[in-house]
Formats: C-alpha cells, structure tokens, sequence
C-alpha cells in the first residue's frame, strides 16, 4: 500500500515510527550488513510460525477500550485519537511480519484516516469500529495473506468509507 491513502487530506497529526540518534553507530561509521545474514533473517521471517492471534487480539482490545472511553467522553479529542491509533501502528507493523498483511493493510487505512481527522466524533467512531470489526473478522476466518478477492473489497470499502467521510465533511 502507498504511503499517503488520503493525499488530499492535510494531516493534523502524524503517526510515525521515531529513531533516536544513534550515538554508537555515529561513532564507528557505517556499513553494509552481510547479504547472508539478510537472507537468514529473510527466511526466519517466512519461517515464522508465532501465533500472531493473540497478539492481534491484545492490540484490539486496546483498540475496544480507546472506543469505548471515547464513547463514554472519559477522553476526547487528541487523547482519545492518540489512544486508537496506537493499536492500530502495532498491527500496521505487525500483521505482514506474521502472515497477516490484510491486518496491516486495513491497520494502515485507519492509521492514514486518523492522522487526517480534525477531531473525534460519532463519525470517526463509525469509521474506526468499522476497522476494528474488519480486522476481527480477518482473525475469526484465520484469512492469512492478502485476503484474495474478499480481502481487496474489504479494503476498498474501508477506503470508500473513509472516503464519504470526506465528502461529508466538505459541507
């Protein structure tokens, strides 16, 4: 998936991955890592045989408890969008590592639509209970991979979601 989903939308805040410097590696100068090393951790990812589930599900129950504080007002605005798109940056980066790329993929919707909206309301709930019900249901059905024919409409409806979003927005 492309980095930038929404292109048209400014994003208010941004959901990205910071290094610290690395003083250690500043000192000694920089260098290649050895091909066979990458190829051993190439195949040690395919390899992979961690239950990814249960990681998943910890990641949506943080996810369930953002929703439902937001519902409650016990957090709001920035607070309550920082706290769902959290879980949502976790299974962004972690879905693919474990065989799930359609979990990072529709993570990667939501993240991309949270960084974009103004503001928490019922609108942005739907959307995000909408992501959240989707990445369920890709661990109920155990759907590894890209999820096929089912996986690129679930996709494009999250994205068509997010974008009447928009459309509504505008007016």
């Amino acid at each position: 998936m492309s980095q930038e989903l929404f292109p048209q939308q400014q994003k208010i805040r941004r959901a990205e991955l910071i290094s610290p410097p690395n003083r250690l590696k500043e000192k000694v100068g920089s260098g290649g890592i050895d091909e066979a090393v990458l190829m051993k951790a190439q195949e040690l990812l395919e390899k992979n045989t961690i239950n990814f589930e249960p990681i998943a599900n910890m990641l949506l129950d943080l996810l369930v408890e953002a929703i439902a504080d937001a519902k409650a007002g016990t957090t709001k605005g920035e607070e309550a969008i920082e706290a769902m798109i959290y879980p949502a940056m976790q299974m962004k980066a972690q879905g693919s590592m474990f065989h799930y790329p359609l979990i990072s993929d529709i993570s990667h919707i939501l993240v991309n639509f949270l960084e974009t909206v103004e503001d928490m309301d019922r609108d942005v709930l739907d959307i995000v209970v909408a992501h959240k019900m989707s990445i369920k249901a890709v661990l109920a059905s155990h759907l590894k991979g890209d999820g096929g024919k089912t996986g690129k409409e679930l996709r494009e409806a999250l994205m068509e979601a997010c974008g009447r979003y928009y459309r509504n927005k505008k007016h």
